[in-house]
């Protein structure tokens, strides 16, 4: 067992752009030219070939670069009994783009069984050596709460859970299970990946939900009630990680503001060793609010956007590491991009040698600032 945890003074979200090879095999799988057998074959193999690449950067920290998902988070939730999905070419409007996304909804009670992802972990984990550790990444449990409760599930959800709190104590009890799947199966360094809180931060989301008739403060004691008794009973030696994200997809974003409305939330109460947060751009405020982190969590700054192929100014960035330093300490800061490459199969505007260039420009800058 790996004895390196997450996050490593140079870290990144865990997503990669799919190779030219899985995509046209995924075409050829869903046109009947190829099997199950030979599809996951390539898929596999690409697995193999991107962890090789992750190692031969020097990252001590691998992931299969979710080349197995279609979605960053639906994907997960379809492996949950009570969940269905379809492909309607329906979506969520970003910033001048639509994510399509499958339709993903209850046709039951939401329960844990057999999660096809802890099999995907144990391909990943056969790849750990004396210098590397595998991470997996998964949607917070407060994602999928909020995926069923959005307003096109509502009254679907309302079927099998007359109120929230009931739907809370299923999903959080549903992630349970998994947690410990992945922990039976050597997962020790797990990572939620939440868009729910980057939903609300900013003037335009408090004004939405306010014409929606709906507390904002509320909302948050639900994300974070929902998170942390997930995390109940958690194995001492797991580290649970949570990456908050305002959206990405093809290079495109969900919602900007900083994290001063939820800080005292997330920042302060939710019972994760480190935080992963996005701070590439304007939209993302200053950091002023990690003076609110609690004492006993890390912090990944997302300097490096995935967003763009551009080259961050190594030492504009360093001068934004120590500016952090004056809300929290250095030796409790670490980088990273601001979020994954390929949030979604489609991936962000940028090439694979584009992607390496980024990755590399992490390690450097790090090995810099702490040595």
């Amino acid at each position: 067992m790996s004895k390196i945890q997450t996050p490593y003074r140079y870290d990144f979200v865990g997503s990669f752009l799919r190779p030219q090879a899985l995509k046209d095999a995924k075409a050829s799988f869903q046109e009947g030219k190829i099997t199950q057998e030979e599809y996951d074959k390539i898929v596999n193999d690409e697995i193999t070939k991107v962890v090789a690449k992750q190692k031969e950067l020097g990252y001590h920290i691998i992931t299969d670069g979710e080349f197995r998902r279609t979605f960053w988070h639906l994907d997960f939730m379809w492996g949950f009994e009570g969940v269905e999905h379809k492909a309607t070419g329906n979506g969520v409007p970003f910033n001048g783009e639509l994510a399509v996304l499958d339709d993903t909804y209850l046709v039951g009670k939401i329960k844990a069984k057999a999660h096809p992802f802890v099999e995907y972990f144990k391909f990943l984990k056969q790849f750990e050596d004396e210098n590397t550790v595998a991470k997996y990444t998964i949607p917070a449990p407060a994602q999928t709460f909020q995926q069923m409760i959005v307003p096109a599930n509502f009254e679907r959800t309302r079927q099998f859970y007359p109120d929230n709190k009931e739907l809370i104590k299923d999903v959080a009890a549903a992630y349970r299970d998994v947690i410990k799947q992945f922990y039976d199966a050597g997962c020790r360094n797990l990572q939620f990946d939440d868009c729910t809180w980057g939903a609300i931060v900013g003037d335009a989301a408090k004004l939405r939900y306010k014409s929606l008739g709906i507390d904002l403060e509320e909302v948050q004691d639900q994300l974070l009630e929902v998170n942390n008794l997930a995390l109940e009973g958690k194995p001492a030696d797991m580290v649970i990680t949570s990456h908050i994200c305002r959206g990405n997809y093809h290079s495109t974003y969900f919602t900007s503001g900083p994290y001063d409305t939820v800080a005292d939330h997330v920042f302060a109460k939710e019972n994760v060793n480190a935080l992963f947060l996005e701070y590439d751009d304007e939209r993302s405020g200053g950091f002023a609010p990690l003076s609110k982190v609690s004492d006993d969590k890390k912090v990944v700054l997302g300097l490096i956007t995935t967003k763009s192929p551009v080259l961050e100014d190594k030492e504009k960035v360093i001068a934004r590491i120590h500016e952090a330093a004056k809300y929290i300490p250095l030796d409790r800061l670490y980088l990273s991009p601001q979020c994954g490459f390929a949030s979604c199969e489609i991936g962000n505007k940028l090439t694979e040698e584009e992607q390496w260039a980024k990755l590399k420009l992490v390690k450097e800058i790090a090995e810099e600032v702490w040595g």
